[in-house]
């Protein structure tokens, strides 16, 4: 057995990890970028872009690049970069640059001295591979081991690293947490974005993830496992998607909100066209319509509307 974030890691960006697949994520779930969804959200980041001054858009963990294709079409004036595990994929408009990196928290080098930038980071961090503790006494945590191959846990003898434990004391603490209660240390997510975050001369970035507070720490953890549209058991064997949601509040951020909020700033209406549309312009109407059912979709706070938005401005020294 081996501690879960190693696991993790090799599951997700190994050899045969599952985001080096041919078929992508976007073969097992779908998100925000996708479909008229993204469509919705590219037109939302391009004014966000402006508001911000940024004439460059960088997608951090993009997959194969759907939001990137979506931000082409809504705006073709901004400069737009994706990064993700695999290689340019085919298909991708030529005026989109591309980077690989090596997966997980590691960003490639050639990410450097961004400058008017929007780098947005869309569903990365929750597959930042992160430290899995549970509690096993008052104020007590021990490592979580897992076999890769099946995925049977066992606590192991040893704690969390001293720097994982101070993150802990500081975000999610666990003196009054129940025996069995399990601990996601954020400390991981909070070096990738730091990281992210030096790569940035001037710039914005933004975080969209699944996420919780101090206040409502997850007593059982969020770990969680997707494949071809279903959640299946968590076995780190490559197979499936494995995410945990992000401790949002221990990122450094400027400002901190839901996606609903954050997309009703940026003019994105949900409300359906007029039934008059429909008899003096069928087409039009049912483009309408399609637009703003995604928009709902986007913005409904039980659902994708819950989202956590996570902005850090970087200004040049």
């Amino acid at each position: 057995m081996v501690p879960w974030k190693a696991a993790w890691s090799t599951a997700l960006y190994g050899q045969h990890g599952f985001y080096r697949a041919t078929t992508g994520p976007a073969g097992h779930f779908t998100t925000s970028t996708h479909g008229p969804l993204g469509a919705v959200l590219a037109e939302a980041l391009g004014v966000l872009a402006d508001r911000e001054g940024a004439t460059q858009v960088v997608d951090v963990g993009c997959g194969r690049g759907e939001l990137l294709v979506h931000l082409h079409a809504a705006r073709p004036d901004l400069r737009l970069t994706g990064v993700d595990v695999v290689e340019r994929p085919s298909g991708l408009p030529s005026a989109v640059s591309w980077l690989s990196a090596p997966g997980g928290a590691t960003l490639p080098e050639a990410l450097v001295d961004l400058e008017g930038t929007l780098v947005v980071a869309h569903e990365w961090l929750d597959v930042v591979p992160c430290t899995i503790a549970e509690v096993v006494g008052p104020g007590r945590l021990a490592l979580v081991l897992v076999d890769p191959v099946t995925g049977v846990e066992s606590p192991a003898a040893e704690g969390p690293a001293d720097e994982d434990l101070a993150w802990c004391a500081r975000h999610w603490p666990v003196e009054d947490r129940a025996v069995g209660s399990r601990v996601e240390v954020g400390l991981a997510r909070d070096r990738a974005w730091a990281d992210l975050a030096s790569r940035v001369r001037r710039g914005t970035m933004l975080a969209v993830d699944y996420g919780h507070t101090r206040d409502a720490r997850p007593a059982g953890g969020t770990l969680t496992a997707y494949r071809a549209g279903r959640i299946v058991e968590a076995v780190p064997d490559g197979s499936c998607d494995l995410t945990a949601h992000v401790a949002v509040d221990s990122l450094e951020h400027d400002e901190l909100t839901t996606q609903r909020d954050a997309l009703g700033s940026l003019g994105v209406d949900a409300r359906p066209p007029t039934p008059d549309l429909a008899r003096s312009d069928p087409p039009a109407y049912l483009a309408a319509l399609v637009r703003s059912s995604a928009a709902a979709a986007l913005t409904e706070a039980n659902g994708l509307g819950g989202f956590r938005w996570v902005y850090r401005r970087i200004e040049a020294a």
